[in-house]
């Protein structure tokens, strides 16, 4: 209702509508109806189920242990549940819970009821038999309040505070003693006993608080030697991975002697560390070990024996080493006497050192092994080396043998220094080396060899000259030489190999420079177009050592400058236009030649897009068309692209091809759609129209069945017609028109919201027509759209013999103060005849 200075307005239209079911009320708690010194008996009523009936309840109690913490007893649809085996005199708290489909109600409130009886007496704890690491048995006494004939079980429950605080029942039955397994060693349990005889339960005893024994560990683990010497080691080792449960461990380190008969073990040490240096031993001997560890449990196994040997001393002062045979100019062989004194059963390593007579040469390695003779090469000719040779075994080196001086025979020249390479030019290079001087013969030739690397060198030059040039080089590129002295004796050795680069130059001549439809590296900031643009591409020419920098590509009189990628696109240039390209390649030693000459010509402009215009109007569809632009001429193989914007705010394809006109169906009624069109020829793609919007109308009412008519009492008779429901919030409205007796329109007799309506003043045994539509009040536009006519349905007024033949006209139910068109007619004719009968009686007095 709409109230304004308080005025109020007519009231809306009703409208109906449902809450969503919820989990039920949170029920009252509930009440005692029957108790026992065992039992209670317990009702409650059902709380408000929220729209969804309630399936089950639950009822939770404490158990009687007054703790807060409540279990489930029952689980069922059943208001009332008899809770068995209680203890006499006991309080017990329940609450309540109701359940339906959508969820579960908030428990009642707490309530405690009381068993009757007196409490029975509390049983005595009972005592501990015997401990073990992971047992422990117990023993209790029966009642004396308990006669003999009386059955008594008792229940035992022990508290573990490793994992809670809740007593678990671990023996349930009629034995006076049980043996608890399964338990933790070395830790504290706390027991208490329940007596129970027929429907009595007496209250836990007091606790029985008592401790598993540990056990006994395992052995130390991990055992090490370290600081092995001739006469002594260390022996190390940690804790076992079980302690037994004790912490206090005392360590047993025992040893025997391996090369004994009996093998004999003696303890070396006995103590918490663990760690102990065994002392006073035998060299070269081998000794056995093992671990264990004793606590108040007993003592553990024993560790797996460790088997360690002590060191021998090292060997004596070789015999200085000899000459046998020739001494040749570039070898030698050696022999020498072992050490004076040492182990003969220990295998003796010789090392046999050399050193140049030169100031500040140190001394080398030339041979490491057991024989006591060896073949020394790779020496100079004509050259005096001293040797000295010393003994090793596991303990270590000996001393140094007295040194020996011998020279070797006169060869082949030394080896020459590494050459000197000077560069003229990227292809051009000298190199020259110096005169080798030679102790014993004369040098005849020299020989240089050149060449990529180590397996393509080439003998490029032999002669007695100390300079050579050398020619036809690639730019930067990787050379190496090396050279070779030759006298009488033969060819000395090769020089150190010489690494040589020629200079960087400026980049080879562009290939594969050609002109591609798409660009390799397109750009969404600067669209493309075959018309004004040519996307260029090319194969990266040879650099020349030196990085290229940049490309020029030369157009006609113009040259653009790009990076050092491959690709390019030359913009702004005129439409279907052949163009000449060149292109050259840069790097910072300069610009290298231009390419050879690319002809190319550009595309026509791509077509401009056509206006867009909606032809035909649906509530589920629109059909658009479109005509020839006015800037390009549209040919025949023009081609058109017309997208709709969907849900997601995004264009999407809805027609491609060559017509003019498209229809669009299933759309929603009364809803706005955009459009935008492109026309697509042999030049190209061309740009998209402007954004069009085109709206759907609203949908008018379905045509309605034929009314059905019923004859009523008297001269009446009642239509009536389906129903149509609101379409999108717009209401319907019915219009009813009627046809008889001697008119020949239709003519209308009701308009509303209602589905039926009566007829009354009808003639007798006159033949009547009836039709009805429905119209749709839209309340955005205040339009009123109205649907097709009905079938009409013919019905005649038949009246009963007893009936008084009175003629009536038709008329209908009065609506307001609008009259007919036969009450209308019916008031003229009247009129023309009063004023008939007026005229005539004036005329009269007249005459």
């Amino acid at each position: 209702i709409t109230v304004c200075n308080s005025m109020k307005g007519p009231s809306s239209d009703a409208r109906a509508f449902t809450t969503h079911s919820a989990p039920p009320d949170t029920p009252l708690p509930p009440r005692l109806s029957h108790r026992t010194k065992s039992s209670l008996t317990l009702q409650w009523k059902p709380p408000v189920d929220n729209g969804s009936k309630i399936t089950n309840y639950v009822l939770e109690w404490d158990e009687g242990k007054k703790n807060s913490i409540f279990r489930e007893y029952y689980v069922g649809h059943q208001r009332h549940c008899k809770v068995m085996g209680l203890c006499p005199a006991v309080g017990y708290t329940f609450r309540v819970a109701a359940l339906n489909d959508i969820g579960t109600s908030g428990f009642s409130t707490e309530v405690v009821f009381n068993t009757t009886g007196s409490l029975p007496q509390t049983s005595l704890p009972p005592r501990l038999a015997q401990a073990g690491p992971s047992w422990v048995t117990l023993e209790w006494t029966r009642p004396n309040s308990c006669s003999n004939e009386e059955v008594v079980t008792y229940t035992l429950e022990m508290q573990d505070e490793t994992k809670g605080l809740d007593f678990q029942a671990v023996y349930s039955g009629l034995e006076l003693n049980r043996k608890v397994e399964t338990l933790k060693r070395n830790t504290q349990y706390k027991f208490r006993l329940i007596t129970c005889s027929g429907e009595w339960r007496s209250a836990p005893s007091s606790l029985l608080v008592c401790k598993t024994t540990p056990d006994r560990p395992g052995p130390p683990v991990n055992p090490a030697v370290n600081a092995v010497t001739y006469h002594s080691f260390c022996v190390t080792w940690e804790p076992p991975q079980d302690d037994g449960g004790s912490g206090d461990l005392t360590y047993v380190l025992e040893i025997s002697e391996g090369n004994l008969e009996e093998s004999q073990w003696v303890t070396l040490y006995r103590g918490p560390e663990r760690k102990h240096l065994c002392e006073d031993l035998k060299p070269a001997t081998s000794y056995s070990l093992r671990l264990s560890c004793v606590n108040v449990g007993g003592q553990s196994l024993c560790s797996d024996d460790l088997t360690v040997r002590t060191h021998i001393p090292p060997p004596g002062r070789c015999q200085p080493p000899s000459t046998v045979g020739n001494v040749k100019h570039k070898e030698m062989t050696l022999q020498w006497d072992g050490p004076l004194c040492g182990e003969e059963s220990e295998n003796v390593e010789f090392s046999l050192e050399m050193c140049a007579m030169e100031e500040g040469s140190e001394p080398t390695e030339v041979y490491c092994g057991s024989k006591t003779e060896c073949t020394v090469g790779n020496l100079l000719p004509g050259t005096t080396y001293r040797f000295q040779v010393r003994a090793a075994n596991s303990a270590g080196y000996g001393p140094y043998s007295e040194s020996v001086e011998i020279s070797t025979a006169a060869g082949p020249p030394g080896q020459c220094s590494p050459p000197a390479i000077n560069v003229r030019s990227h292809t051009c290079a000298d190199v020259t080396w110096e005169n080798k001087v030679s102790s014993g013969i004369d040098i005849s030739e020299y020989r240089l060899d050149w060449g990529r690397d180590l397996d393509s060198l080439e003998l490029v030059y032999s002669g007695m000259e100390t300079c050579f040039q050398i020619s036809n080089l690639e730019a930067s590129a990787d050379y190496c030489c090396r050279l070779q002295a030759v006298n009488q004796a033969g060819a000395g050795p090769y020089s150190d190999l010489v690494m040589y680069r020629t200079p960087a130059a400026a980049p080879d001549v562009v290939s594969g420079f050609c002109c591609v439809d798409h660009p390799l590296n397109p750009t969404d900031n600067e669209p493309f177009s075959h018309s004004t643009c040519l996307a260029l591409t090319w194969d990266e020419p040879h650099c020349n050592g030196a990085e290229i920098t940049s490309y020029c590509i030369s157009i006609g009189d113009r040259i653009f400058t790009t990076r050092n990628e491959t690709c390019h696109i030359i913009r702004d240039l005129l439409p279907d236009s052949e163009y000449s390209l060149q292109i050259r390649a840069e790097n910072e030693m300069g610009p290298g030649p231009f390419s050879q000459i690319l002809t190319v010509r550009t595309r026509p402009l791509p077509p401009s897009p056509p206006r867009l215009e909606c032809a035909a109007v649906g509530p589920q569809s629109l059909k658009l068309r479109w005509g020839f632009s006015s800037r390009s001429q549209l040919t025949d193989d023009t081609t058109y692209t017309l997208q709709m914007e969907n849900r997601n705010q995004r264009f999407v394809v809805v027609y491609r091809g060559s017509s003019h006109t498209f229809k669009l169906q299933r759309l929603s009624e009364s809803s706005q759609y955009r459009f935008r069109i492109q026309a697509v020829s042999e030049a190209g793609e061309g740009p998209f129209s402007e954004t069009y919007t085109f709206s759907t109308t609203k949908s008018l009412p379905q045509t309605l069945k034929a009314p059905r008519v019923v004859q009523l009492e008297g001269n009446a008779c009642e239509v009536t017609w389906e129903s149509i429901p609101p379409m999108r919030g717009d209401r319907i409205s019915y219009v009813l028109q009627v046809l008889g007796g001697r008119d020949s329109d239709y003519k209308q007799v009701y308009k509303g919201d209602e589905t039926s309506f009566q007829l009354s003043g009808l003639q007798w045994n006159t033949d009547y027509r009836v039709r009805v539509f429905a119209c749709r009040r839209c309340v955005d536009t205040l339009q009123e759209l109205c649907g097709s006519f009905s079938p009409s349905a013919h019905f005649n007024l038949r009246r009963s013999d007893a009936t008084l033949a009175v003629e009536a006209d038709i008329t209908r139910v009065p609506m307001g103060k609008t009259l007919t068109d036969e009450q209308f007619a019916g008031l003229i004719v009247f009129g023309v005849a009063s004023l008939s009968v007026l005229m005539a009686f004036l005329l009269q007095l007249l005459i």
